[in-house]
């Protein structure tokens, strides 16, 4: 990617697409810096001894290693598989998954002002980065939040083309979490007040609170937010209207979270 510097730095995890497998090691090539070879010695493919190197690498599968040096004047980067695990492969592949999504998508930004994808980068790409660490979080701030971008002082031809293509193309990251409301309120109104009570616990601020009918007296809540503690907290606050407005009635609640799997 144009933004990317020439050579990545030792400790770096980098994706890879193998090349070559040889009894000795991997060739690879380096996705993010325009193909760059890379090699990964048998001894760092996977921990113990390898038998079978194919059993572990293959001819046109995506990696994710680690930087273990870097010889610049020979172009020459050594690398380690085992030395990155699930959770980390995870999440630079989706991070690599994203920069090439927001490339995709300042590609699109210069086209509606009539520019190419060099002079993207070159006039608002590189700031950006800059400014969010990563071009795909920068189109998430432009989704969430656009003023944070008016504040850079970018052209307004750009600033306009960049948050609409936000606005369109990122989908906000949320998250849902639930639990298990059992309500009741005595008497011949009982069925009314609980109604309410339940309705006000659907009034938030935030929005995304939801209840489902279960079977009486039992009730599905669930709250979709953009992170776990937001929702957490809009539950809390859900579930307190709720409990207020049925005691204050007579009756009685009791509230249990789902726990994640």
């Amino acid at each position: 990617m144009p933004h990317k510097a020439e050579f990545p730095d030792i400790g770096d995890l980098v994706v890879c697409t193998v090349q070559n497998v040889k009894n000795f090691g991997a060739f690879v090539s380096l996705d993010e810096y325009g193909g760059k070879e890379g090699f990964i010695h048998v001894r760092d493919v996977a921990t113990g001894w390898v038998k079978y190197i194919r059993d572990h690498v293959r001819e046109g599968q995506k990696i994710v290693c680690k930087v273990l040096g870097v010889d610049t004047e020979k172009g020459h980067i050594d690398l380690s598989l085992k030395q990155v695990n699930d959770h980390q492969r995870r999440e630079q592949i989706q991070e690599w998954k994203n920069e090439k999504k927001a490339e995709k998508l300042l590609e699109i930004v210069g086209t509606k002002i009539g520019k190419t994808l060099d002079v993207a980068y070159d006039e608002v790409g590189e700031k950006l980065v800059e400014e969010f660490g990563t071009l795909y979080s920068a189109f998430e701030e432009g989704a969430i939040n656009p003023n944070a971008l008016k504040d850079l002082g970018l052209d307004k031809k750009w600033l306009g083309a960049f948050l609409e293509v936000s606005k369109e193309n990122i989908q906000l990251p949320s998250v849902m979490i639930d639990g298990m409301i059992e309500a009741s309120v005595p008497g011949p109104d009982g069925v009314d007040h609980l109604k309410s009570a339940l309705v006000l616990g659907l009034k938030s601020e935030e929005g995304g609170v939801n209840l489902h009918y279960v079977g009486a007296p039992r009730y599905r809540i669930t709250v979709n937010a953009e992170d776990y503690k937001l929702a957490e907290d809009e539950m809390k606050s859900a579930v307190k209207r709720i409990s207020t407005a049925v005691e204050k009635a007579g009756g009685t609640v009791t509230f249990k979270r789902k726990e994640e799997k």
